[in-house]
Order: C-alpha cells, then sequence, then structure tokens
C-alpha cells in the first residue's frame, strides 16, 4: 500500500519522524506524492533512476527556491531522492483547464520563467536536446517496445532544425525543462514552480514552447505569456524559436513515454501518450507556417 511506504520514508526523516497526521496524496505522472501536514514528501517512482540524476536535481530544485520561484527543499536523500519541501497553502495545482479558466494565470507563468531565467542560478546538468534523444533512444534500445512509424526520419528532418537553432544560440540560463501544467501552483497572485527532474541549463525559449503545447494555449495564451515574459511582443526569432520547440518538445516526449510503457507505469497509457505526441509533432513541422518559423530563426 503507497500510504504505508510513505510512512516509512517519513520514519526515516528526522525533522519528520514523529508525524503522525493525516497524508493526502497528491498528483504525480512518475512518482508518489503526499501532503504531510506544512511539508510535501516526494518518494521517486520506480525505473525513475535510469534516466534521471537525483544529485542535480537537488541542486536545481535548492537553486530555484533561492530564485524565488519554487518551494524551499527541507530535506533531500542524494541516492534515494526522497524528497520533502515546504508545502504552498492556498495554491491550485494547475492543468490545461485552469490554465484557460483562471485570468492571467499564463502571464503569471510567463512571469515566474522570467525569474526562474533571470535570476543566475546556475544549475548542474546541460538540457541539450539532441543528445537526450540519443541517450533516450539507447534506453529504449534495450527494452521491448515499438517506435512509432516513420520516428527516425522525423529525427533526421530536425536536422534543420538544429542548424536554425545553433546558427543563432541564446545564453544558456537555468530552466525547468518539464513544464507539465502540474508542475504549476497558481495562489493566484503568484505562480510557483515544482519538480526539478529534468532541468538544466538550456535556451530559456524552450521552457515557453513546452508550456504552450501542455497547457494546450491557444493564440490568445501564448500571447498573454509571452508579453508577460519579455515585457512586450517578441520578435519574429523569439517567436519562431517558442514554435520549433513546441515540435521539438513533442519528439523528445514521445520518447519519454514509450519508457514510461517499457517500465510498467500504470497511471496513464502511455501507448497513445507518446503516439499523439509523435502525431502532433509531425502535423507542426509539416504545416508552412513552421517553415516560415524555422527561416525567421535562421535569419535572425
Amino acid at each position: 500500500m503507497v500510504e504505508d511506504e510513505a510512512r516509512a520514508a517519513l520514519a526515516a526523516i528526522p525533522m519528520l519522524a514523529s508525524y503522525k497526521g493525516p497524508l493526502e496524496r497528491l498528483g504525480g505522472l512518475t512518482n508518489l506524492v503526499f501532503r504531510a501536514g506544512g511539508f510535501c514528501l516526494r518518494i521517486p517512482g520506480k525505473g525513475t533512476e535510469e534516466y534521471i540524476n537525483r544529485a542535480n536535481e537537488a541542486v536545481a530544485a535548492r537553486e530555484a527556491a533561492k530564485a524565488g520561484v519554487s518551494p524551499d527543499v527541507l530535506h533531500v536523500e542524494g541516492k534515494t531522492g526522497v524528497m520533502v519541501t515546504r508545502f504552498i497553502a492556498g495554491a491550485e495545482t494547475m492543468s490545461p483547464e485552469k490554465f484557460k479558466a483562471r485570468p492571467g494565470s499564463p502571464a503569471r507563468a510567463g512571469k515566474a520563467f522570467r525569474k526562474l531565467h533571470g535570476s543566475g542560478a546556475a544549475f548542474p546538468f546541460r538540457f541539450e536536446l539532441f543528445a537526450m534523444i540519443d541517450d533516450y533512444l539507447k534506453v529504449l534500445s534495450t527494452k521491448d517496445v515499438a517506435l512509432p512509424a516513420g520516428y527516425h526520419d522525423v529525427v533526421r528532418e530536425a536536422g534543420t532544425v538544429r542548424a536554425a537553432l545553433a546558427a543563432h544560440p541564446l545564453p544558456l540560463a537555468a530552466c525547468h525543462c518539464d513544464p507539465l501544467c502540474e508542475n504549476f501552483l497558481d495562489t493566484g497572485d503568484r505562480m510557483w514552480i515544482i519538480d526539478w527532474e529534468y532541468s538544466g541549463m538550456n535556451d530559456p525559449l524552450w521552457d515557453l514552447g513546452d508550456l504552450s503545447v501542455e497547457g494546450q494555449f491557444d493564440t490568445a495564451q501564448d500571447e498573454e505569456m509571452m508579453r508577460a515574459y519579455f515585457g512586450g511582443e517578441p520578435s519574429p526569432a523569439e517567436r519562431g524559436r517558442i514554435v520549433i520547440y513546441k515540435a521539438m518538445c513533442d519528439l523528445l516526449w514521445t520518447l519519454w513515454g514509450l519508457i514510461q510503457l517499457a517500465n510498467d507505469n500504470p497511471v496513464d497509457d502511455f501507448r497513445a501518450y507518446a503516439d499523439g505526441r509523435f502525431a502532433r509533432c509531425k502535423a507542426l513541422m509539416e504545416t508552412p507556417e513552421f517553415s516560415r518559423h524555422l527561416a525567421a530563426v535562421h535569419g535572425n
């Protein structure tokens, strides 16, 4: 029973060993997450050690807290990745529906990204998109799971994307890199970001493109997020980078979904998740608009 696992984890943490109060199960695609009074306990999921460096995550979580965008880290175990953070009272865990329903939430997310990216925080990991695609393909080569038809063809086509991005690289910044809606906690006047498992130094516009995809943002939401982030109208090249990363995040997270499928993660239909993300990536890359955005980035 998962609550027994949580109680055992709490018993091994000196500051929470005497806690006998209620446990509330919170969300989490791969991990077990619980509220214990004023604290939040995270127990990593099975198999996550194959692709997540817990020591890097711990540094990033502390740096993000110092930057003022993430809750304080109160305890972390380097080997197991068990982590305790402060619970943010009165905050809503976000979803695509809540990003639509809660006025100003895309702008609050944009401001939180600007605060993080401009903080000067240094994360130990370098989130390098194309190297990560290669690494995930290596993990999958050891498992009995099929890639979506045409995956390698799209990776080859992404070579033109790689060249455009490399032609005018942005200075690397501390980035979340996995901005699922559920990794945002909104108090109504401030947006907090949690879960730093995939974080690293990255092109900061990855975060905006990825959140737009995860949140299923429409044009108005994209505009609201970008204007809050840039403090005004983004340039064609900035817009182009964000659109490019919408496609590339789907390309990467397709493979992540297949790893979850291979690891028998029961929380979602990861075959449908991976196939859906890949189809969306392919469809976007085939639009005339994508070519125009690519040209704007390359010609910047």
